[in-house]
């Protein structure tokens, strides 16, 4: 537990001191973001306000991960595990491609970075590399960080995915959480604030995970996760980061995250899916980020195919500024869907535990 605080204590004071050093070199850089002639008027405001803050994040999810396990080895614990190591790779690697994209708008002054064709294959790279090496580093039981089994709160052993099938599941999960997140960026504080409260959450349940492991107890009600307390710092370490980041972009926004940023968060939100065995689960709790990308999907299935718009403007909190709602009140009632999804999850995955 101890490790996890000091975790979340470092993440959190390198994203609070870090984001304003970037603010002020991005701002002399002139790195500001280019806002969409289509979008609601009050964002025009916020044209030149510096982006690519996901550096910040990054740089402290690695920062409070790596720092407390130099606290853990003063201690004479071990190291980090292969499961941490793999999903903060996975998130830096979708944060790469994020940094291109955020690099391509900056550099070149406009609301478009890679396109859509060109993020795609850099997200179904990165996807590829990672499922492949979630399945392999063996504990001594065996175990790999992901297993090949589609997963609720523990693996559903009827579904068995093998070679090409885990890839491509793999990669569904990796692409919809990347871009569901990176959806929902797109008012000050509501990414941020709605993935620290998903990663608090997992904070929680990796605990549990880690305290009734099967390595402890061997009963029906222990679970068979790999490397659970070290997905706890993972967790911590990320929501502590968007904690801190956060204030500074809570409205109004000195700073956006950028591609960068949500794409990195969406990364960390697919890995711990994978490795905590939470797929099905992780969709109540970030039921917000899936809301934000149906709302996509649906604005444009139906213009293809009637040529109507069901939203004002997708991704749907755009819909509500343009029905009328101040931006703050949108922010705050979707953080509050979020808490209540939260709460769900949690209580859903205590619940199956109960139920035993």
């Amino acid at each position: 537990m101890t490790q996890i605080l000091i975790a979340g204590a470092i993440s959190l004071a390198v994203a609070i001191l870090l984001t304003p050093v970037l603010i002020r070199e991005f701002a002399r850089r002139r790195w500001g973001q280019e806002i969409r002639q289509d979008g609601p008027a009050s964002h025009q405001a916020k044209a030149g306000t510096p982006s690519m803050g996901g550096v910040a994040i990054l740089i402290a999810i690695w920062a409070g991960y790596l720092g407390s396990y130099l606290f853990s080895w003063a201690m004479g614990d071990g190291g980090p595990s292969a499961s941490g190591l793999l999903v903060l790779g996975l998130a830096t690697g979708l944060g790469l491609v994020g940094f291109l994209d955020d690099f391509v708008k900056l550099a070149r002054h406009r609301n478009l970075g890679l396109n859509k064709t060109q993020k795609t294959v850099g997200q179904l790279v990165v996807a590829i590399v990672f499922a492949i090496l979630f399945l392999q580093f063996p504990d001594s039981k065996g175990r790999t960080p992901a297993s090949d089994h589609l997963s609720y709160v523990r693996d559903i052993e009827v579904i068995t995915l093998t070679g090409v099938g885990f890839v491509f599941f793999c990669w569904l999960v990796v692409y919809a959480w990347s871009n569901a997140v990176n959806f929902t960026d797109g008012l000050d504080g509501l990414a941020a604030g709605s993935t620290a409260m998903v990663m608090g959450t997992y904070v929680l349940i990796t605990m549990w995970q880690s305290t009734y492991s099967c390595d402890v107890n061997s009963d029906a009600t222990c679970y068979d996760v790999r490397d659970a307390h070290d997905l706890a710092v993972v967790a911590m370490v990320a929501a502590a980061a968007c904690l801190g980041f956060l204030w500074w972009n809570a409205a109004p926004a000195k700073i956006f995250m950028g591609d960068t940023g949500s794409l990195a968060l969406g990364g960390v939100v697919a890995g711990l899916s994978i490795t905590t065995r939470t797929e099905l689960l992780m969709i109540v709790i970030g039921a917000l980020f899936v809301a934000e990308m149906i709302s996509v999907v649906v604005q444009v299935a139906s213009f293809r195919t009637t040529g109507k718009r069901p939203f004002r403007m997708a991704p749907f909190h755009h819909h509500f500024e343009l029905a009328g709602w101040d931006q703050t009140t949108v922010i705050i009632r979707f953080w509050l869907l979020t808490a209540i999804s939260c709460a769900l999850g949690l209580g859903l995955f205590y619940g199956e535990w109960v139920a035993g």
